[in-house]
């Protein structure tokens, strides 16, 4: 479960990092690396990486710390 995590977190961040690029300034890798988004290969990768977010946001709970609340969140001010 922990390298499903980490690859799920991975593909998390590359998708960010991608609509971020779209968003700044209008460039997409998958685009830039494959010639178009209706490529095999850059729909697949769409794809993984929608299943990542999804799977990150189901287990954010279990596998974060300061949610499961095994680590507890300091208050301005506070030292822990």
């Amino acid at each position: 479960m922990k390298a499903l995590h980490y690859i799920a977190f991975t593909l998390l961040i590359v998708g960010g990092l991608n609509w971020l690029l779209v968003g700044i300034v209008k460039w997409d890798v998958g685009m830039l690396l494959f010639g178009s988004q209706e490529h095999v290969i850059s729909r697949i990768i769409y794809v993984l990486v929608g299943l990542a977010t999804i799977t990150v946001v189901a287990t954010h709970r279990r596998d974060c710390k300061v949610c499961s609340g095994e680590m507890p969140i300091a208050k301005p001010g506070e030292n822990m």
